[in-house]
């Protein structure tokens, strides 16, 4: 049966001033990539492909590194565009991104909807899939646009699957039918 590993990236260092779209990861997120990597080597994805976010990309380097795979980048793996919302507190980006699953066809959090972003997400892992037609794929991602795509495969609720997302964490569905194989909430260094 062959396989998608659709990961969320390992803990970036948030910078005040700098958008998280533009986001590395912290130290702790570069240590927690070896576990990572030990997590989803049973799965032995034939690439790791990333979107081109800062995060995802040091993430997926690092998995790939460790796993003696090769890394390719894809357009449309990125978050969902809220380039232009400034750090917020905890509690208030919960609340807007409680809002954002709820009311998804409403600009309620940045730039995009998250219909759109879903739209935008599950085109871009079919293309990937197309790319890579033989084996199992790892796809190093963002929170709110797996939650999007793992929810519409039947996971559950995108917000409470948000919740549960550590980071790192990861979901492995079968392909074609997206049909969810394992959930990992929490990958700790």
């Amino acid at each position: 049966m062959r396989k998608l590993i659709l990961v969320k990236h390992a803990r970036p260092q948030m910078t005040e001033g700098i958008p998280s779209h533009a986001w590395g990861l912290s130290d702790e997120g570069r240590a927690a990539c070896g576990p990572l990597a030990a997590a989803i080597r049973p799965h032995d994805p034939v690439a790791i492909v990333t979107s081109e976010e800062p995060k995802a990309h040091e993430t997926a380097r690092l998995i790939a590194d460790a796993l003696g795979k090769p890394i390719d980048t894809a357009a449309g793996l990125q978050e969902h565009d809220r380039s232009n919302v400034p750090i917020m507190r905890p509690g208030e980006f919960l609340s807007a991104l409680a809002l954002f699953f709820k009311a998804q066809n409403r600009l309620v959090l940045g730039k995009e909807t998250a219909y759109e972003a879903a739209e935008r997400f599950q085109r871009a892992v079919e293309s990937v899939l197309k790319e890579y037609p033989d084996g199992n794929v790892a796809i190093v991602t963002h929170g709110t646009v797996l939650a999007l795509f793992a929810s519409e495969n039947g996971a559950g609720d995108p917000f409470q699957l948000y919740r549960q997302f550590g980071l790192p964490s990861f979901l492995v569905f079968s392909v074609p039918d997206y049909k969810l194989l394992e959930k990992r909430e929490k990958i700790v260094a």
